[in-house]
């Protein structure tokens, strides 16, 4: 659409006190002859029925084709301000400026230039933003791939059938149940939390196996799944070579766990001694014996005494050993003490831990639950255990009496933990452990992505899911991670997890019919696109998506796959020569809003700071600021961004030649435990920026002009006196010289 198309509408809110505040006649003024506005109304209280109307009259009878409302935030209000296909944007006067200015006669003229200069920023964005479409790449497929026949992987293929989606579960084995198939019985999920109970895994098995929507394929895998939601296109492989193609409309990868290697454990007596066994050993040991009598490995004696060692392996930074806790052992030890306690009341049983981790709404009546029957609980830390005639002795320090202790024992389990089945880091080279290794680790999905064959691992080989803000969703759009191979967790946990992924899925498959975004800008429409006339071939945009959905074509230009996308915004910002936009986000959008802020000389007196604030975490916590009624600066002028990473350099450049004093970055946190709602945004940002102290420095400008900060939602007093710092800190430095 041309300029001479365009017909602006500008609304002026006077809501909420904002005419009491603000100098509404002279604002109304600038916004038609400044700003350029074509149509300027105000109204008393916008967002109620007859506001609405106002706008929509003015759409369907005066050729409104944008909408910019100076009112409340941007994120209020949100389907009142909502027009079909009519781009809309917002000035936040209530939360951004009345709100958190004094009511003062000296502060009145601050207060009104934010509002002036809000409402040019507006209608400056409007003029460059575009209603999206779906685009054309959307697929239909409706089926759900889950890869593993565990609990997990079993749980996920039933729920997502109950909500009417066919399923296809791919096991590499030749039988469903996973780990827990070979379990004797499972720790309790309802109250009286008692007593063992049966696995459920039998009847799970039956439930999908009388399921005419769910398909399994037995000792089959993925030889190479490519495409995206909607569409992902998935060869699956026999164990006799045989390959089938299938496609799919999302992917539940619930790939379980691999039991720790108890052989790196000999001071614990491993495979020195045949009654030294794992916490798994032990199942089938009991589902292998005769009646309720559970008899050592050695001699077929029975057992009388029986030492479980919690954290075997485990919660020890020793090498070879595992860093984290697995989070079932604990419980399952209890478990596995009344299985003894039920053949024989008077064995004694004795789970020696160092911390006792009993998670769940029934973990504590449980744990009483073991008391009551005659488990021993003893907090000590188990150094070595070695045969002794007859029997084994286990040495360990008491953790209470400060002493060293020792215990003669029939038997000894080791709760050894779980080791994710997450296939290859694809973020890191080979260990020299790794390499010399007899078995590799074997790749799960064989992903056709450059970015490599498997998931992206977080930590400790556990796939990477936004453990905090978005559980189960990984940095590849449409496949979700359920179960032990996302974090350690029980059946309980793996059961609520799997059912999560599912519905997921679910909505993943919903988006990419619709052309749709998924999360977090769930329901987005917009697309990136590119000028191929300016492309450099540069490669950024494609190496930085931190999600594949950027490849290269055979002239190597990049290729956006639209379901993959996830509209952060990182590759526009990656593209040094800004031919990358999206229909309602851009480098104009955006780099026009920071043009049209007003700038007054150095002798008013008046600096200007640009905050560029993170949609997600900071700016969220800056309207609860204005809630609160906390006060800031009236020199800063914020600007919402959908992700740090989002960030192009020539904001900053374009701001600082425009006369601003200061530029603030506010993101979310990166590294290793990362709050970045698109995963790598900020951590991307804080590369770019270091890039800048060296431009300020050549136009000898402080470094101190241009910041950025990891803030989180709940940094509702932080933030506000990070800009006020950076008020301060302009003071003590002075003005820019670009203000000349």
């Amino acid at each position: 659409m041309s300029e001479a198309e365009m017909k602006i509408g500008a609304y002026l809110c006077k809501g909420c006190g904002i005419g009491e505040r603000l100098d509404m006649s002279a604002i109304a003024m600038i916004t038609e002859r400044e700003a350029k506005a074509h149509i300027v109304k105000e109204h008393d209280f916008l967002c109620g029925e007859e506001g609405v109307s106002l706008i929509q009259n003015d759409i369907d009878n005066e050729g409104v084709n944008r909408v910019a409302i100076g009112g409340c935030s941007r994120r209020a209000k949100t389907e009142a301000f909502t027009f079909g296909d009519i781009p809309v944007t917002r000035a936040n006067w209530r939360e951004g400026v009345i709100w958190i200015r004094p009511d003062t006669d000296e502060a009145r003229e601050t207060t009104n230039d934010m509002a002036a200069d809000y409402i040019r920023m507006a209608v400056a964005e409007v003029k460059f933003m575009h209603k999206p479409e779906p685009n054309e790449e959307r697929a239909t497929n409706n089926r759900l791939l889950v890869v593993g026949g565990g609990i997990s992987g079993m749980t996920a293929a039933v729920e997502a059938s109950k909500a009417g989606y066919p399923v296809t579960i791919v096991e590499k084995t030749g039988a469903l149940g996973g780990i827990a198939a070979q379990l004797h019985k499972r720790v309790p999920e309802k109250s009286p939390f008692a007593e063992p109970v049966d696995t459920g895994v039998a009847e799970l098995i039956a439930a999908i196996d009388a399921d005419k929507n769910i398909e399994v394929c037995l000792n089959s895998t993925l030889a190479k799944t490519d495409g995206a939601p909607g569409r992902f296109e998935v060869t699956v492989a026999t164990e006799s070579g045989s390959t089938e193609e299938k496609t799919f409309g999302a992917i539940v990868q619930a790939s379980g766990f691999t039991p720790y290697d108890a052989n790196k454990l000999p001071e614990l007596g491993y495979g020195k001694s045949a009654d030294v066994i794992t916490q798994l050993e032990l199942e089938k040991l009991v589902n292998d014996g005769a009646g309720d009598i559970i008899k050592r490995p050695s001699d077929g004696k029975q057992v009388s005494s029986v030492a479980f060692v919690q954290c075997a392996g485990q919660r020890s930074d020793k090498e070879g050993h595992l860093p984290y806790c697995s989070g079932h052992c604990c419980t399952t030890s209890i478990k596995q003490a009344l299985y003894f306690k039920q053949s024989n009341p008077g064995i004694d049983t004795n789970i020696i831990y160092t911390d006792l981790r009993t998670p769940g709404a029934g973990g504590e009546d449980f744990y009483r639950s073991g008391q009551d029957k005659g488990v021993t609980f003893t907090k000590g830390n188990v150094s070595e255990v070695s045969s002794e005639g007859d029997s084994l002795a286990v040495k360990f320090k008491d953790l209470i009496l400060n002493e060293d202790a020792q215990e003669n024992v029939d038997l000894v389990v080791l709760a050894t933990g779980m080791v994710p089945n997450s296939g290859p880091n694809i973020d890191s080279e080979l260990t020299e452990e790794e390499k010399n290794a007899e078995e590799k680790p074997i790749s799960i999905l064989n992903l056709n992505y450059r970015q490599g064959s498997d998931m992206p691992q977080l930590k400790h080989g556990f796939n990477d899911s936004h453990f905090i803000c978005f559980p189960y969703e990984t940095r590849r759009t449409g496949i979700y991670t359920s179960g032990p191979v996302r974090r350690p967790m029980d059946i309980f946990q793996a059961k609520e997890d799997a059912t999560g992924a599912a519905l997921k899925g679910i909505q993943a498959i919903e988006n990419a019919a619709l052309g749709r975004a998924a999360h977090p800008r769930s329901g987005d429409l917009s697309f990136p696109s590119f000028q191929k006339s300016g492309c450099t071939q540069c490669k950024r945009c494609t190496v930085e998506c931190p999600f594949g959905a950027i490849d290269e074509d055979e002239q190597r230009y990049p290729q956006f796959n639209e379901a993959r996308c996830r509209r952060c915004g990182t590759c526009m910002g990656a593209c040094p020569v800004r031919v990358i936009s999206f229909k309602n986000y851009s480098v104009d959008s955006v780099g026009q809003q920071i043009k049209n802020v007003e700038m007054p000389d150095e002798f008013d007196e008046k600096p200007r700071i640009l905050l560029l604030a993170c949609e997600n975490d900071a700016y969220p916590a800056l309207d609860m600021a204005g809630m609160n009624r906390i006060e800031y600066s009236a020199f800063i002028r914020i600007i919402p961004v959908r992700c740090l990473g989002s960030v192009n350099l020539i904001w900053i450049t374009d701001a600082l030649n425009s006369g601003f004093d200061g530029v603030m970055l506010m993101g979310c946190k990166k590294g290793e435990n990362y709050q970045c709602h698109f995963v790598k945004g900020s951590e991307l940002a804080q590369i770019r920026t270091s890039k800048v102290d060296d431009t300020l420095q050549s136009l000898s400008l402080e470094p101190e002009r241009v910041e950025t900060h990891e803030v989180a939602i709940t940094d509702i007093e932080r933030i506000p006196q990070l800009i006020n710092d950076m008020a301060a800190t302009i003071e003590r430095i002075g003005m820019s010289p670009f203000k000349f």
